[in-house]
């Protein structure tokens, strides 16, 4: 069974962790948003892609679920005394990723290229992808503060402005990775994880080539909210500033042109009939991944939920 899974943020790679401990490295491959980079003291930061790998590798922090376990934060300390912007908390082993990323894009390598290498290094078998190696920036357009970077918006600004709606600088040139479109052409399923549907999926699905590419395909996607409330993130706050009710329904819903079958959690059970209604198959579990067990179990059940499809 081939899979490839699109992600970003933690909720995603925590469920790419658990599919890459039920299946093949062969087998997997994840298409990573890449819309949350950005450029910090010249370097090129990529916090979806990093997030991912260091999980795959086993070397993220237990505790936030982003940044490195172990770190130390010797650099940041001495910029903050120096009087520069320490609001990205860049530790010091995450800090060699950007510099090395940056130094090998200065030289000309792709994303996906170097990513691979870094995959590579760290022991990583199943198969990451950036959505592109071009540059695409998610934009937040708020209330308050007008057009935010991402970064800006979900760091700096702790989510706190009111959002009103998104787009993707760069987006309209952007083109799939190498390799992207076939590896989903061949794939037997396509599974978009409880990532944020706005800010982690969206920008993948617009890059060019990749809706089409969907069309045929089993996808299934695993709703981020439970009981109307995302497990990490802003997606339900993002939900109810744009007058949507937060709720499984509706990220079923956000995604209903592209999907085959959705995973809810049990607190949502009463919301399998409509989507049911719609023609896409409801799958309840328990999607709450506390720790590596539940990881697991969770593909598990979504990869036999795949094959009764």
């Amino acid at each position: 069974m081939k899979i490839v899974a699109l992600a970003g943020g933690v909720g995603g790679a925590k469920l790419l962790d658990g599919l890459a401990n039920c299946l093949a490295p062969e087998d997997l491959t994840a298409i990573v948003n890449t819309g949350d980079d950005f450029d910090f003291f010249g370097l090129r930061i990529c916090p979806d892609l990093d997030t991912v790998c260091y999980t795959f590798a086993g070397i993220s922090n237990p505790e936030t679920g982003w940044g490195r376990s172990a770190e130390t934060w010797r650099v940041l300390e001495n910029i903050k005394k120096l009087g520069g912007p320490d609001w990205f908390r860049l530790g010091d082993s995450d800090l060699a990723t950007h510099l090395e990323r940056t130094r090998r894009l200065k030289l000309g390598e792709t994303l996906s290229c170097i990513t691979s290498h870094f995959c590579h290094s760290w022991g990583i078998r199943v198969n990451v992808i950036p959505m592109s190696d071009s540059i695409v920036r998610t934009i937040v357009f708020t209330d308050q503060l007008g057009p935010l970077p991402f970064q800006e918006y979900f760091v700096l600004h702790r989510c706190q402005p009111v959002v009103k709606s998104f787009s993707f600088e760069g987006i309209q040139a952007a083109q799939a990775a190498p390799k992207v479109l076939d590896l989903i052409y061949e794939a037997d399923y396509v599974i978009f994880c409880p990532s944020n549907p706005w800010v982690s999926i969206d920008p993948i699905l617009n890059v060019n080539g990749i809706c089409e590419s969907l069309h045929g395909k089993k996808v299934i996607a695993v709703s981020p909210l439970i009981g109307g409330d995302a497990v990490k993130g802003p997606a339900s706050k993002m939900f109810t500033e744009m007058g949507i009710k937060p709720s499984a329904i509706a990220v079923a819903d956000h995604y209903r042109s592209f999907i085959t079958g959705f995973v809810l959690d049990h607190q949502d059970s009463y919301e399998k009939d409509q989507i049911y209604s719609w023609g896409i198959i409801p799958f309840e579990t328990d999607i709450l991944m506390k720790d590596q067990g539940d990881r697991q179990r969770l593909a598990n059940e979504i990869l036999t939920f795949c094959r009764d499809l």
